[in-house]
């Protein structure tokens, strides 16, 4: 008897030790205009304003740079954007989904160097890029995944109802579609890992195999190796929006894009 007790102590102990739970840290100031997407980089943070309508193409979408503490440095680093969303960088250069294309910048200088064409698209919404430098871009509007080599976008995967959320991890291919987490290797085979209460938006690995996943209405979820899924925020009865998240590893800190209450949250991965 006194074994099983011990032994189920240790259990309790393993099992609460095992929960995690976000705890918040700053907010920034209430002034970004539409922040959709926020993106960690060397100490700073990269944040995708639509500052208009989601899909709208008027030219008022920008991206804002932010240090790690949530000050506002430039709400407005680069201009003339449409409705910015998913960013990825590669070899000091920034890649942003803006509705049917995706635009590359140049991180040292802010400046527009190409607009890269994706045929057909019109709802171009996350990117990731690969250890091999392929970047990835959903489109939610027509559930498709592209595929991004030299400069020149091809058709990778169709049929994903909703897909939104992309990350690159290794070989593989993680994507949120509207309600079902899928992984892809090298030979397009989609292998469910979870099940979401509504579509995901972002995906960030935190390690051991382990991400955090968000819901665009407010949900923010602890998804391990196995795919079991713990609800670590949940704001929608306050109407805040978790857009797509960024993540810094060395502080292990989520960073939050509120979208139509206009600004970015971090909170503390416990």
């Amino acid at each position: 008897m006194k074994k099983l007790l011990i032994a189920l102590l240790a259990l309790l102990s393993w099992t609460t030790q095992a929960q995690h739970t976000l705890e918040k840290v700053w907010e920034s100031d209430t002034t970004l205009a539409v922040p959709e997407s926020v993106l960690y980089h060397q100490g700073g943070l990269y944040a995708a304003l639509i500052d208009g309508q989601p899909w709208d193409v008027d030219g008022k979408g920008e991206i804002a740079k932010l240090d790690k503490n949530g000050k506002i440095l430039n709400a407005s680093w680069v201009t003339g954007l449409n409705a910015p969303k998913g960013m990825g960088i590669w070899k000091q250069q920034l890649y942003v989904a803006d509705v049917s294309e995706v635009v590359v910048i140049q991180l040292a200088t802010g400046k527009i160097t190409s607009k890269i064409q994706v045929e057909g698209a019109t709802g171009l919404n996350d990117i990731t890029v690969d250890k091999q430098g392929i970047v990835y871009v959903s489109d939610s509007k027509l559930g498709k995944v592209h595929r991004i080599e030299n400069g020149k976008a091809s058709l990778y995967l169709s049929d994903l109802k909703g897909v939104n959320g992309l990350k690159a991890v290794g070989d593989d291919l993680y994507m949120l579609t509207a309600n079902v987490v899928f992984k892809a290797g090298a030979d397009k085979k989609l292998v469910p890992v979870a099940t979401t209460e509504i579509g995901g938006d972002g995906i960030e690995p935190v390690g051991n195999g382990d991400f955090v996943v968000s819901c665009w209405p407010g949900l923010i979820y602890y998804m391990d190796q196995a795919g079991k899924l713990t609800t670590m925020l949940d704001t929608r009865e306050k109407k805040y929006n978790t857009a797509d998240i960024g993540y810094n590893p060395e502080q292990r800190m989520v960073y939050v894009p509120t979208f139509f209450k206009k600004s970015i949250v971090a909170y503390k991965l416990r």
